[in-house]
């Protein structure tokens, strides 16, 4: 019983992950980018409070949830 309930959990959990890291924007801009979005990432007044930093704590959360269900299925 334990086994299944854990084994859903951690096929949501991918799921759930492998979702969030498509939504996150990219990273790369081009040379365009690399030119004149430089000084606006590091000159951005709300970065903490962006839709990307949401997504990557979101992931980091996400991702240590996947690895505590993968360590519990390895043991089980």
């Amino acid at each position: 019983m334990s086994t299944t309930l854990i084994t859903v959990l951690h096929i949501i959990v991918a799921i759930v992950l492998i979702a969030i890291v498509l939504l996150q924007s990219g990273k790369s801009y081009g040379l365009s980018g690399s030119i004149a979005g430089g000084a606006e990432t590091f000159f951005g007044k709300n970065k903490g409070r962006t839709l990307d930093s949401l997504l990557n704590k979101l992931t980091t959360a996400v991702a240590v949830i996947f690895l505590i269900t993968s360590i519990v299925l390895v043991f089980i």
